[in-house]
């Protein structure tokens, strides 16, 4: 009667009933469950692929002196995104921009050359970003400018793309932040600036 109502009950629930013993039932489970295909690896958001840094080559940066600002892409092994130079129309370029407050000017961006790559997903080679690869803003600020901490915001805009997928474009709000005095400008992490070609 028991095993009756068992039987009704795994057919209403969808149920298995295993008339092996114990220990028969325990070991076939087992073996099943270690043939259940494995959950599929997270794909990561586009935002967590790319972690930016932000340097000024002066601080403080005196009133009418010129400097740079770089932006460090540092891009996560077994990804890659767009180079500035794109290898085709629907592709989604890096791109630096910045609002610079009153008393500032700014110049245009310095993007690196990419690196051709082949991939299985195109039929031709793919200029593009890997590993680090610094952007380079330059900046004036104007005999004007005012002193101490200022803030110059800037929007990082790319696609990252793995060798099987790529990832909705995103846009990242980032800020520079230099600090201005009236004379005495002294040079800022010489390592960045020097490694990107550039001179403060």
């Amino acid at each position: 009667m028991k095993l009756r109502a068992l039987s009704k009950l795994s057919g209403r629930f969808g149920l298995s009933i295993c008339n092996l013993p114990l220990s028969r039932c325990l070991a076939t489970s087992l073996f099943a469950v270690s043939l259940a295909p494995a959950a599929p690896s997270q794909v990561p958001s586009g935002r967590d692929v790319v972690k930016p840094e932000i340097y000024a080559s002066l601080d403080p940066a005196a009133r009418g002196s010129s400097f740079k600002v770089a932006v460090v892409m540092k891009i996560r092994p077994g990804f890659h995104v767009n180079a500035r130079e794109k290898s085709d129309d629907y592709l989604i370029a890096t791109d630096l921009k910045s609002e610079v407050p009153s008393g500032f000017k700014a110049g245009e961006v310095v993007y690196p050359k990419g690196k051709l790559e082949k991939f299985a997903f195109s039929k031709i080679p793919l200029n593009v970003y890997q590993d680090t690869v610094t952007l380079l803003l330059p900046v004036t600020a104007l005999a004007g400018a005012p002193l101490g901490e200022q803030h110059i915001p800037l929007k990082l805009r790319y696609q990252a793309c793995s060798s099987e997928i790529c990832l909705p474009p995103v846009t990242l709000t980032l800020d520079a932040v230099v600090n201005v005095a009236a004379s005495g400008p002294k040079p800022s992490h010489p390592e960045v600036f020097r490694f990107a070609g550039a001179k403060s």
